[in-house]
């Protein structure tokens, strides 16, 4: 009789092992999916700034970028500053726009 009850009892943590082997998948192909999907804000907009706002991050540093190359004389300070422009724009963006969250 006892040997029933073990047989019986792998067969029910087999079953078991199998259907959360099965779970761990299903969570982590969610996870991934998840990971993929592009994330929308509580308002429902995909984007945090405004069209303008955008617009004012791409053409202020370019219109600095189209000064530094047309009024400095000196081609390597040119591409220093830049370079300063492409390295300091994400913290400008920040600092004079604020997180929106």
């Amino acid at each position: 009789m006892s040997k029933e009850r073990a047989r019986r009892r792998a067969e029910r943590l087999a079953v078991l092992e199998k259907k959360l082997a099965n779970e761990k998948r299903r969570a982590r192909r969610r996870a991934a999916m998840r990971k993929l999907k592009p994330r929308v804000g509580r308002s429902g907009r995909l984007y945090r700034r405004s069209r303008r706002q955008r617009v004012g991050i791409v053409v202020v540093p370019l219109a600095a970028a189209a000064l530094i190359w047309l009024l400095v004389p000196d081609m390597a300070l040119r591409v220093v500053l830049t370079a300063v422009i492409i390295v300091a724009l994400p913290a400008l963006v920040v600092v004079v726009l604020g997180r929106k969250a």
